[in-house]
């Protein structure tokens, strides 16, 4: 089930529009991102002509050359929306089905006839009465020609011949499709009641391979506040990594982004504590029980927001609540990770927008998330005395709560100590690598440069994960109108 989701009907997407050009402060002048930002829920990225696009519910789409500045394509299923313009008709029999006028989280790929097939789904919101189908074009951005469902849920059968069971079965939405290394066609999709699931696709007709039923189960069950998967897979690690979002959507949902790895692309996943992530599941006879599925995973992103210092200029900090439902991609050329998701903002109720993220692998292997939005960033190699100072720091912690995490004072000695609200010893290695022992946990990560887009400066940050599986940010502390490096 995904109730909260009904929410999303009621949002009225808005854009707006982040500063640009030049900024005077001090004695520095620093360009100036100019983010332009987009509404689109569960966003889905593929990257086609140059340009990287995002789909999500309702049939929203953006585009964007550089992830700073984006382009809204579309924003509701209505007449005349621009993938698939006669909806109403097209995608008459998934509307009947699902008792919807609207669609959730879509997945776009470019399969091997060089056309780009959607993966839509439909789903009434307040039970699991869904279905999955695809739809085609030759174009990225439509519009596309239905091929039918190829899933359903809620009620009937299900594929096996037994009565639907929400409690086992899974909701068929969610899709993410990808190629695993060896060429091989996957879709991964569910949320909440049965669990998340996987199957095995033909890549020459995008459609599911025969005799599977619902496909393999992953993780999830009873319920479980589990949904949006998307797997991405590492050159650099050789690992599978299986995105997901647990809580819920809302404002004071909790959603938060954690990820568990596989050398398989179906599996098994575990987290950074070894726990097979097939054990992640809900408590039988009860709706939405979090405390059985928040030992699970690596939380990488929750609820949280930067507070500047007595130290700093006074800023008004903003955070996110509730990030979540991402894709990501691996750039081949430029060998960067990005981590895309919605998430709305403290004060703001349930507007949402696009992020994007620069993300990087620590040293197990387990990814990182830059703490402040991608604004053309490249990691570079810094000196210890140039990173070493005051920090505002957020432990994300591993719950699934609406509280929002805020930063607390951490100073990172040229000497090599922690001070502050932690004690410890931190260590600076290949010029980016950054080991911070906080309290006798040690936290494994990186050092970048990012834009503060609370206090619109360059500053030193730090993103980095205890093997337990607890993400740490770090943002540097701007001090008498200029920052500490």
């Amino acid at each position: 089930m995904k109730n909260s989701k009904i929410i999303r009907f009621m949002i009225i997407p808005l854009i707006l529009l982040a500063a640009c050009g030049k900024q005077a402060d001090g004695p520095d002048t620093e360009d100036v991102p100019a983010f332009r930002n987009v509404t689109v829920h569960d966003p889905s990225v593929i990257k086609a002509d140059g340009q990287y696009y995002v789909f999500g519910s309702h049939l929203a789409s953006a585009k964007s050359a550089d992830l700073i500045e984006w382009t809204q394509i579309s924003s509701s299923a209505v007449p005349g929306n621009k993938l698939i313009p006669n909806v109403k008709e097209e995608m008459a029999e998934a509307l009947e089905w699902a008792q919807s006028e609207t669609f959730w989280a879509p997945d776009v790929i470019r399969l091997n006839d060089g056309r780009y097939y959607m993966y839509y789904c439909s789903c009434r919101g307040d039970s699991p009465l869904s279905c999955l189908g695809i739809a085609v074009s030759d174009n990225v951005e439509g519009p596309c020609e239905n091929l039918g469902i190829i899933l359903r849920s809620g009620k009937g059968l299900s594929p096996d011949g037994s009565v639907y069971n929400a409690n086992v079965h899974p909701n068929v939405v969610d899709p993410n499709v990808f190629f695993d290394r060896e060429g091989n066609l996957w879709m991964v999709y569910g949320s909440y009641s049965g669990g998340i699931y996987i199957l095995k696709m033909d890549p020459e007709t995008g459609f599911p391979l025969p005799d599977q039923g619902y496909g393999k189960k992953l993780l999830g069950g009873y319920h479980a506040r589990i949904e949006g998967p998307y797997i991405m897979y590492s050159p650099e690690t050789e690992y599978y990594y299986l995105f997901l979002s647990f809580g819920g959507l809302d404002s004071n949902g909790g959603y938060n982004i954690r990820v568990a790895r596989s050398k398989n692309p179906d599996g098994p996943y575990v987290d950074s504590k070894g726990q097979d992530m097939a054990d992640c599941m809900g408590k039988p006879g009860v709706l939405f029980h979090d405390p059985s599925i928040q030992p699970y995973g690596v939380k990488l992103m929750g609820n949280y927001q930067f507070v500047n210092l007595e130290e700093e200029p006074e800023s008004n900090t903003v955070g996110y609540l509730s990030p979540g439902h991402n894709s990501a991609y691996y750039d081949e050329e430029t060998g960067k990770y990005f981590i895309f998701f919605h998430t709305r903002f403290k004060g703001l109720g349930e507007h949402h927008e696009v992020r994007v993220h620069q993300m990087f692998m620590n040293q197990d292997g387990w990814p990182v998330i830059a703490p402040y939005r991608y604004s053309g960033e490249t990691i570079g190699r810094y000196r210890k005395n140039d990173v070493a100072g005051l920090y505002k720091l957020v432990c994300h912690g591993d719950d699934i709560t609406k509280e929002i995490k805020t930063s607390v004072p951490v100073e990172l000695g040229k000497d090599g100590s922690v001070s502050g609200s932690y004690s410890g010893k931190w260590r600076l290695s290949s010029g980016n690598k950054i080991e911070i022992e906080l309290d006798g946990t040690v936290y494994k990560g990186v050092v970048l440069k990012q834009w503060d887009t609370d206090n619109m400066k360059t500053v030193f940050t730090f993103t980095a994960l205890s093997d337990s599986g607890t993400a740490i940010w770090g943002s540097k502390a701007i001090i008498q109108d200029r920052t500490l490096n």
